[in-house]
């Protein structure tokens, strides 16, 4: 009994080290409900279930990279990273010349997002001058000219969950989030936090490099069958994704 467990035991161990190894990049900036770093890798989040299903039915082993959002345009370009996850084509400087598109997993809305109490829905031009919390590292298209002509300053926070308690704590009148991480920061800190504007939205997906030496096409099909499945809308509400009435306007 004792040599067929040791057998079982190298035969698994075996098989582990013989599977191919995808490096995927994961931002220092996401928080839950995206995901939850614990020792410097990531452990739990919607995104880290993507991740690890989509590597699991493509045969290969996830390999976890985290780094600072600003470096991962320079991680694809250098052949650091194999995948990146939860990108959309309008965040990038250029356009990847060596990844494929995944087919996109997420929509999402960036919405202006203020306490209870601060009123109905507001355009942000409409908004005097003042500090506005944000992301370190991303850009908010909408809110640029606001930004370039001093109407609005931002004031960065390292992740999503910590511009959002910065605006419960009175810091700033408003903050830019996601719908998603603005849900799950609301249920999980019984916060009052509304959205009063919908900036942006835009579908995510993956980027693969497209290099013979990895199976790029067997992540790609496993990513298509965990959206055509409805897999990826059950991790979605999961984690908290429900239609919910929208903010009147779009601050554009």
């Amino acid at each position: 009994m004792r040599t067929l467990l040791t057998l079982l035991l190298f035969w698994s161990a075996h098989s582990l080290a013989e599977q191919p190894v995808l490096r995927f990049s994961v931002a220092e900036s996401w928080s839950m409900p995206l995901i939850r770093i614990e020792n410097g890798q990531p452990v739990e989040g919607l995104l880290f279930d993507v991740m690890q299903a989509a590597a699991e039915q493509a045969g290969v082993r996830a390999e976890y990279h985290v780094m600072a959002r600003m470096r991962l345009e320079e991680a694809m370009n250098q052949g650091d990273i194999d995948v990146r996850c939860y990108v959309s084509d309008q965040w990038l400087m250029a356009r990847p010349k060596d990844f494929i598109w995944s087919v996109p997993l997420i929509h999402q809305r960036d919405v202006l997002v203020g306490r209870i109490g601060e009123g109905g829905p507001i355009s942000p031009q409409r908004l005097s001058p003042q500090p506005i919390g944000t992301v370190l590292g991303y850009t908010y298209t909408t809110l640029e000219p606001l930004l370039a002509a001093h109407r609005l300053y931002r004031e960065d926070s390292r992740s999503q969950e910590l511009a959002l308690q910065k605006l419960q704590a009175g810091r700033y009148r408003y903050a830019v989030s996601n719908q998603l991480s603005l849900r799950w920061f609301n249920h999980q800190r019984h916060a009052q936090l509304q959205p009063l504007a919908v900036l942006d939205e835009q579908d995510l997906g993956c980027l693969v490099r497209n290099d013979p030496d990895i199976p790029a096409q067997a992540l790609l099909r496993a990513l298509v069958r965990l959206k055509q499945s409805g897999e990826m809308e059950r991790l979605l509400q999961r984690y908290g994704s429900t239609e919910e009435p929208q903010p009147a306007g779009t601050g554009t």
